[in-house]
């Protein structure tokens, strides 16, 4: 059924949103170099291929390969995450709780026992420079692993020290921390063999305390939680979810990591991904989504589905804080073989809008320049759609959020925000996740209009407007200019629309 909209000036106020609510991680693999995610080949990206079905989740070798470190210097990586404006970066991930700080070179390039991974004074320098030429606040998480201690030790800040005075030393401070990355999956986290939610709760408090005792500065971060335990992956729609921490083996709720401490954060944040990626699909096939139904409302539901579920938790651990959600993306593992593809943009501009309207934070796109859900393809730094559509939303929606009065539904997916240059007006979007209907909104005046559409739901080039969207020479971004609208506007199926009036 084609839907109808009438678009207005005179809106309710809902709150106001932080301004760099659109964020993103560089995994600390990115940066030391090492495994991440298998790329897809062209052939599953388009969805001609299927992945290669796993024998199990111990069978990591199909699934994962070996990349370089990242270039944090490279000119068109700079330039383009420069666009965005202030962000946070946060550099963390799984692989950063098992990652030795060897500032000093006397490790010789042979990683300690315990830990997995060695990160080089040069390569850390190179995480403050970039945050510093890009404008970037600095969220990290700490090694928490066997090689620092043993699961019935205290940890202890000796290496994390390494990390926050050569930061401040260096003028480019850690501003933001969470203790350790997806601690509610302890061992396959990374945590020291035998770890258990008590011990995670002792530790959590020693670093809590010696960050505030030390630098006083920093926000305190966390729990950091995979959210899909219980209960809450049912408010979250996200039907069995809960069955993926049961499969890492060891696992505990977030009031196992919670209840009983004696510290307390400044930040609540939990990761949330739609479901789990073509990768792991056989082995968990009651997580994946099939992608004919990403334009889905049950697919587009479970963002704000999360943020709802993860609002108690926030009350009760860190009352009156903001809310973070320190990874997000379309699918664990990854991400899904479409999202490289305009298919992904729907969910993520819903991801966004919904949040503001539910809560104030930031959320954490996983990731920059790597893996499938990247902003931008790993090695040559190309922007893929979603880069385009987070852009247009950091330039066009400003901080204030609005009620619309429209329900969500299918085929209209309406959002406002004050305008992001200041003028007096509203910033919309507009959603049309129909397939087959077109919508029809009434503008009150005329408005200047951004229409993000493509040839197909799987093309890795994005329309804005009916052209496309590539860089132009010497990595110029494309024309964004709107197109000049009044009267009445069809929104055509498929497509997202930011409408400034």
């Amino acid at each position: 059924m084609a839907e109808s909209v009438k678009l207005g000036l005179n809106l309710e106020v809902i709150r106001e949103v932080d301004s760099r609510l659109m964020s993103y991680n560089v995994e600390m693999t990115e940066i030391t170099g090492g495994t991440f995610w298998k790329a897809y080949t062209k052939g599953q990206v388009e969805g001609k291929e299927e992945f290669p079905p796993l024998k199990s989740m111990m069978d990591m070798s199909n699934i994962m390969q070996v990349y370089p470190p990242i270039d944090l210097y490279n000119e068109k990586l700079r330039k383009l995450a420069k666009e965005f404006g202030p962000v946070w970066v946060r550099v963390s991930g799984t692989w950063a709780t098992k990652t030795y700080y060897d500032f000093d070179g006397t490790t010789n390039g042979v990683v300690p026992e315990g830990y997995q991974s060695i990160l080089t004074k040069e390569q850390w320098i190179g995480v403050l420079d970039f945050c510093k030429n890009i404008n970037a606040k600095l969220l990290v998480s700490v090694n928490n692993c066997e090689g620092l201690h043993k699961a019935n030790e205290p940890w202890h800040p000796t290496q994390a020290k390494l990390l926050f005075d050569s930061a401040k030393e260096y003028g480019v401070p850690i501003e933001a921390a969470e203790f350790m990355n997806e601690p509610n999956m302890l061992a396959f986290s990374g945590a020291p063999l035998g770890y258990t939610g008590k011990d995670y709760v002792r530790d959590q408090d020693l670093f809590i305390k010696w960050v505030r005792d030390n630098y006083p500065e920093v926000l305190l971060v966390g729990p950091c939680t995979v959210a899909m335990e219980g209960s809450f992956a049912d408010e979250a729609g996200m039907g069995n979810a809960g069955g993926i921490v049961s499969m890492m083996g060891d696992n505990c709720t977030t009031d196992d990591l919670m209840d009983g401490s004696k510290e307390h954060f400044d930040v609540y944040s939990y990761h949330y991904y739609n479901g789990i990626s073509d990768r792991l699909a056989s082995v968990m096939p009651a997580m994946h989504w099939h992608p004919d139904r990403t334009l889905s409302e049950a697919y587009l539901s479970v963002a704000p589905g999360a943020a709802k579920a993860s609002c108690p938790f926030r009350d009760k651990y860190v009352p009156n804080g903001q809310m973070w959600v320190t990874e997000s993306g379309d699918a664990g593992g990854g991400g899904n073989s479409w999202a490289s593809t305009f298919m992904d943009v729907f969910r993520t501009l819903n991801e966004l809008g919904t949040f503001a309207t539910i809560t104030d934070g930031i959320i954490f796109h996983n990731t920059l320049a790597s893996s499938a859900y990247g902003f931008l393809e790993h090695g040559s730094f190309d922007p893929r759609p979603n880069y385009f559509a987070v852009l247009l939303w950091t330039k066009l929606m400003g901080d204030t959020v609005y009620n619309t009065n429209e329900p969500i539904r299918e085929g209209a997916h309406v959002f406002a925000h004050s305008r992001k240059d200041g003028k007096p007006g509203v910033a919309y979007l507009v959603i049309n996740n129909s397939k087959e209907e077109v919508t029809t909104i009434d503008l009150p005046k005329e408005a200047e209009v951004y229409t993000l559409s493509a040839s197909h739901l799987r093309s890795e080039v994005m329309l804005l407007n009916g052209k496309e969207l590539v860089l132009k020479d010497n990595n110029e971004l494309p024309d964004l200019t709107p197109v000049k609208k009044e009267g009445k506007l069809t929104l055509e199926p498929a497509t997202c629309t930011f409408i400034i009036l």
